[in-house]
């Protein structure tokens, strides 16, 4: 398969790019300084993009590909650029006819305690100096809603997304936190990436909210 990668120089889309080329999948990775990835494989092609200065750009990026992986992320300060971010990612792939998937964030998941409040609504479970991406996250997730004619998936990580290893040891769910047989809600960008990369070499479903975090063992991955 093809893919398109916005964001290939962070965190998430590093891993998810490092997932698609272990898996033998071609990638164009597009980022503002993307030079460096390509001596991280033929398979990697290097495609310089900034995309609140030329929004116009995804859609030629987007050509040719099978999906769009979106793992976006602003930086601290600029937690308002998420949005049309998105929105700018998910309308290329509906100018190219092809799905989105995009990194979400926790904020609107629900706590496993059936209190019914969410990550966001939760009185002290966020610290302060993450309110304003969770927010943002929020935000994002009401755009997606008004976003039709394209198909996207987004994967919301737990809790805490951290470094760690590559386990392929994770549960899939989708409007509550999920956490381990400890009570931890945590996944490594390894294993998030891994699970970007199983979603999107699996059929389409629908436009759909996922969330991810260790725990359960991976789902199979599709053959091919």
């Amino acid at each position: 398969m093809k893919f398109l990668i916005l964001g290939a120089t962070g965190d998430v889309g590093g891993a998810a790019l490092r997932a698609a080329v272990a898996r033998g999948h071609q990638v164009t990775a597009a980022a503002r300084k993307p030079q460096a990835l390509a001596e991280i494989s033929p398979l990697v092609t290097p495609f310089p993009l900034d995309l609140l200065a030329d929004p116009q750009a995804a859609v030629a990026a987007a050509q040719g590909h099978d999906l769009i992986i979106s793992a976006l992320r602003p930086p601290a300060g600029r937690e308002e650029d998420l949005v049309p971010l998105t929105r700018t990612a998910v309308q290329a792939a509906r100018r190219a006819g092809i799905p989105a998937l995009v990194t979400g964030g926790a904020a609107l998941l629900k706590l496993p305690d059936g209190s019914r409040h969410t990550v966001l609504s939760a009185p002290g479970f966020l610290p302060e100096s993450s309110r304003l991406i969770a927010e943002a996250c929020a935000a994002q997730d009401a755009m997606l809603e008004q976003e039709t004619g394209v198909e996207w998936t987004c994967l919301r990580p737990p809790a805490l997304l951290t470094e760690g290893p590559l386990t392929g040891q994770y549960q899939l769910g989708t409007d509550t936190l999920l956490t381990n047989a400890a009570g931890v809600s945590q996944i490594s960008f390894a294993d998030f990436g891994a699970a970007l990369l199983d979603l999107a070499e699996q059929p389409r479903h629908g436009s759909r909210r996922l969330t991810v975090a260790w725990g359960a063992p991976a789902p199979a991955r599709a053959a091919g």
